[in-house]
């Protein structure tokens, strides 16, 4: 398993036998686990986040790796996004680089039509897991990304329609009516446009 401690033990000006104190560790134990000859199990994690004063995630992941996430295209909010007509790349249509540490797993997707406003704007990001991480029915309420099973792609509300559908609602929008789902992206964070466009002027100055 990759980690920083070596990045780490550096940062602080350690020697291995200092981080090895630290960690509660002997020396050569220390250095294989650096070294990632040795498995960095929950418990040497543990011990490591606390020797070194930052969040377990720190130890194990190189985090200037996971601040670009790849837009997978549009997602609509009034608009209807039909996936199958994209032409997406499997790294995605471009790279988005965000002032924040990410987990790994996200995909991006830019807000088309104004059916979600005041909440989304159109132009907005809103990132997600790429993989369904619960069952479809304990979304209800919330606020998702969602592809159905006519392969269709929205922003929307999902409600409970019957046995087996769902609707999808918007804010100042027609319900979308028994629908069967067939992906849900649960969003992590939502990027303003407003904000994407000063770190696009940002990077140009």
């Amino acid at each position: 398993m990759a980690n920083r401690l070596k990045q780490l033990r550096e940062a602080r000006g350690w020697t291995h036998q200092q981080a090895a104190d630290h960690m509660g560790v002997s020396r050569s134990q220390f250095i294989k686990l650096e070294r990632g000859e040795r498995r960095l199990t929950e418990q040497y994690i543990d011990q490591a986040s606390s020797a070194f004063a930052v969040p377990p995630a720190e130890i194990i992941e190189d985090q200037t790796e996971h601040r670009i996430v790849p837009l997978m295209g549009e997602i609509g909010a009034g608009a209807e996004i039909s996936p199958d007509y994209e032409q997406v790349p499997e790294g995605g249509l471009e790279q988005i680089e965000v002032p924040f540490y990410l987990p790994d797993d996200m995909v991006a997707f830019r807000v088309k039509g104004d059916s979600m406003l005041p909440r989304y704007d159109e132009g907005d990001v809103i990132v997600v897991w790429r993989e369904q991480r619960r069952a479809t029915s304990s979304f209800l309420g919330e606020e998702v990304a969602v592809r159905t099973r006519s392969g269709n792609r929205y922003l929307k509300t999902l409600q409970r329609a019957g046995a087996r559908g769902y609707n999808l609602a918007s804010w100042n929008a027609r319900l979308i009516e028994n629908v069967e789902i067939e992906w849900i992206g649960e969003i992590y964070v939502t990027i303003r446009a407003a904000q994407l466009r000063r770190t696009f002027k940002a990077a140009l100055a």
